[in-house]
């Protein structure tokens, strides 16, 4: 079975985002194995470039230590994906060794070292989205590309 995993940055805090993220987590089960992995977002202590740079460093190492198989980095910078585009690239990822990994920084971005070893950098358009509504954004499209592979009525 696909492993397939999003790696973030910071909690969740509200809980009608975790009660949507564990609904999408259920309808996953039967595709594949779904796991999501928060990451603890740095402290800045003033919010210079220096100290910005410094927490991205930080969260960066804690990214790439969770980081498996194909590293798909969701960025506003990316190349926009279609649902189709998720599907076919959940599809590609069917072979790779340790599955797929989404990874979602946090609002500051992410490290050049995360950006490095992305495979794909991808956005799902130039608006930006609160990161904890992003997730669940996120783990819909997921549910959706695999709909989509298995002919499912939910993608009309």
């Amino acid at each position: 079975m696909l492993k397939v995993k999003i790696v973030c940055v910071g909690k969740i805090k509200e809980d009608f985002f975790e009660k949507a993220l564990a609904e999408y987590g259920k309808r996953l089960s039967r595709f594949c194995a779904f796991k999501i992995e928060e990451i603890a977002e740095s402290r800045l202590n003033d919010e210079t470039a220096t100290d910005i740079a410094r927490a991205l460093e930080e969260e960066g190492k804690s990214i790439l230590k969770k980081t498996d198989g194909l590293a798909v980095l969701l960025d506003r910078q990316g190349v926009e994906v279609s649902s189709c585009d998720v599907a076919k690239l959940l599809k590609s990822s069917a072979d790779v060794k340790g599955g797929i990994t989404f990874i979602v920084g946090s609002s500051h971005g992410v490290s050049h070292s995360v950006f490095q070893r992305a495979d794909k950098v991808i956005s799902f358009g130039k608006i930006t989205f609160p990161h904890q509504l992003f997730r669940v954004v996120l783990a819909e499209q997921i549910y959706r590309g695999f709909t989509i592979i298995n002919g499912s009525a939910y993608h009309k």
